[in-house]
């Protein structure tokens, strides 16, 4: 890996940390936006400078990969093995939420290798969403970030956590198929009634494959 190359791998890797854009990572370093954007989408023609490193470090003091073991792990993985994965700004309801709302989207990239600790789909079947509601505590707990793999939607499984819309509501739920031919839909807090869908009213987005939290 060259050094523009390392230099690359390290903003991405402290903008994913943050959840800043580039530019809110320069800003809040006191940098021109461009000393970020430039190494963050390859165009860099030139190093990182000591000063741009400092101010970086002054501004995100606990960044992994200051450290000696965080640059060994940020330099430990090829940059042609990152992957673009979408985080979508769509609250899905634990219990219900309406969908007629506008989208906007970001992408964030990770190694591939640790999405195929969850997954063997493409990246391009993935996506990210936060959960809201407690009707999936505890398995779920409100505000989780979900990884969403879209490429499954046969349900050939009983009781794994889907994404589903069911009279225009999104929802993250266990499903059952049950002998009448329908769909059991179950929450795993005891309080919240399970319910059955017939005839195409529910709709599988994908299944929730993993899941982030705070702590």
């Amino acid at each position: 890996m060259t050094g523009l190359d390392q230099d690359r791998v390290l903003i991405r890797a402290l903008i994913e940390w943050t959840g800043l854009s580039a530019a809110q990572v320069a800003r809040k370093a006191k940098l021109d936006p461009k000393t970020i954007e430039r190494p963050a989408s390859g165009k860099a023609v030139a190093r990182l400078s000591t000063s741009t490193i400092e101010k970086l470090a002054d501004a995100f003091p606990k960044f992994p990969g200051w450290t000696r073991a965080g640059a060994a792990a940020l330099a430990s993985f090829d940059d042609p093995d990152l992957v673009p994965v979408r985080e979508i700004d769509l609250s899905y309801g634990m219990g219900a939420t309406y969908l007629d709302v506008p989208i906007t989207e970001e992408v964030h990239h990770f190694p591939r290798a640790w999405l195929r600790r969850y997954t063997r789909s493409s990246p391009e079947k993935l996506f990210f969403a936060q959960g809201i509601g407690d009707s999936m505590e505890p398995t779920l707990n409100d505000s989780d970030l979900l990884l969403i793999d879209t490429d499954q939607k046969a349900l050939n499984s009983a009781d794994r956590i889907w994404v589903v819309t069911y009279a225009d509501c999104g929802m993250i739920k266990r499903l059952r198929p049950v002998p009448s031919g329908g769909v059991e839909v179950l929450s795993d807090k005891k309080e919240v009634p399970s319910f059955t869908a017939y005839d195409g009213e529910l709709v599988i987005i994908g299944r929730v494959v993993a899941v982030q939290r705070k702590l």
